[in-house]
């Protein structure tokens, strides 16, 4: 057990350098290529060094501190999360992954304690996708998955992708040179805030994630006839924002009645948009997630079905496109059971939880088994600066990612289904 070896006043103090990179002063806005990614991602480089990590950074501004193992030609296990923040965001959210997998190694380190397989923490450049609106861009990238045209996304100022990374001082044309081959990575595990109150409400410092639900995100639209406030009597009126009011109750209805669903109408524009005009056109958006793609599929299809009977009978059109679909990724049973045993070991419940959240993690399950480990977040409260974790958490999720790491790169290195005890499997102090 790790627990007693864990700095956590060292990792306080670095998730507050990290966090004062940062635009402006309310909570954390660090968006990828900018001046406040360099800064944090130069500190976080300098941190794997004294972890006793080789340092480099690939060719889409990942950064990758690697601690050699017993056997240097073996696969290398992989711990991560990301940089980047939304705007006006925590502290925690992504640092924690971060710094907490310096963290492990530099425990192992001071132990004099060097596991069989290589290890590798990775600080991801974007997860967020809050400057390009493209998530997920670092560890697609490892995993082979980027496209050329996420290169011509643009931010608000109309930047693209491509133009910011040569600003940066990265060539994105060697994109690819950044994608790993799945025999040199034995795995990926990452440690985040759960980003909701599900620990919080079951009293426990930190849960097993069981896998990152599937996504549908929609634009729709809500048409009728604008006209006069004060003219158009109300049974003759086709009211787009009333329909679209009812129809967004009909999403609440329909995902309350699927319990592994959940759906958001989160934003709506009326047009014309003026106090004295019936409202003519409603656009809106709606986000569908659930771990289950056949659960998830049903209820996007009931919205649709009940937003078209809604629209009819009140004389309006209704339609609506899907813009993008990400499928459920569940969490390898291997790296579950190795961080159920070791919560076991802290006598903690296997409490296996959700992911609602898009992660790395859910990217690098095109090149290996991901597994993620969620930290109790204060409220559930998350992309906001009042995101706060307790130090005893932190303490008790860092030793949990320690100890899970050390037993699956052991188990990695024999047989890949159960390895021998730790005090049995060979663990080399290091000279």
């Amino acid at each position: 057990m790790s627990i007693n070896r864990i700095n956590v006043e060292r990792i306080l103090e670095r998730i507050d350098q990290l966090a004062a990179c940062s635009l402006g002063k309310r909570g954390v806005t660090r968006l990828s290529f900018t001046p406040e990614s360099r800064c944090a991602s130069r500190m976080v480089e300098r941190w794997m060094r004294e972890a006793g990590m080789e340092v480099r950074t690939d060719p889409l501004g990942n950064v990758i501190g690697r601690y050699p193992g017993r056997k240097p030609g073996a696969p290398a296990f992989l711990i991560g999360s990301h940089l980047d923040s939304v705007v006006e965001g925590g502290k925690f959210d992504g640092a924690l992954g971060v710094v907490t997998g310096i963290e492990v190694v530099q425990t192992l380190r001071e132990q004099g304690i060097r596991p069989d397989l290589p290890l590798e923490v990775v600080a991801f450049c974007d997860e967020e996708g809050a400057r390009f609106h493209t998530t997920l861009l670092g560890s697609r990238a490892m995993a082979g998955t980027l496209d050329d045209a996420d290169f011509d996304a643009m931010d608000a100022d109309g930047i693209t992708l491509a133009e910011a990374m040569r600003t940066y001082g990265l060539e994105p044309l060697r994109h690819r040179e950044a994608v790993r081959e799945p025999g040199t990575v034995a795995g990926y595990l990452e440690l985040h805030i759960e980003q909701g109150p599900i620990l919080e409400r079951e009293n426990q410092a930190c849960g097993i994630v069981r896998g990152i639900a599937g996504a549908s995100r929609c634009r729709f639209r809500v048409e009728g006839r604008a006209g006069h406030a004060g003219t158009v009597p109300m049974d003759l009126r086709q009211d787009a924002l009333n329909g679209a009011a009812e129809i967004v109750l009909a999403v609440e209805r329909v995902a309350g009645q699927m319990p592994s669903v959940v759906a958001t109408v989160g934003q709506l524009q009326v047009f014309p948009g003026s106090s004295n005009v019936i409202p003519g056109r409603v656009e809106g958006t709606l986000d569908v997630r659930s771990l289950d793609d056949e659960q998830r599929h049903t209820a996007l299809r009931r919205i649709c079905e009940e937003a078209v009977r809604i629209s009819r009978r009140r004389r309006l059109l209704f339609a609506c496109r899907t813009v993008m679909e990400t499928a459920a990724t569940p969490c390898a049973p291997r790296l579950i059971r190795a961080v159920e045993e070791v919560m076991a070991s802290y006598g903690l419940s296997a409490l296996r939880i959700p992911s609602g959240a898009g992660h790395d993690a859910l990217a690098m399950a095109a090149l290996t088994e991901v597994g993620m480990v969620f930290i109790r977040c204060r409220d559930g409260i998350s992309h906001h600066p009042d995101e706060d974790v307790s130090p005893d958490d932190i303490r008790l999720g860092a030793a949990v990612l320690l100890d899970a790491v050390l037993k699956l790169t052991m188990e990695t290195a024999s047989d890949g289904r159960g390895g021998k005890p730790l005090k049995e499997a060979g663990v080399r102090r290091t000279t």
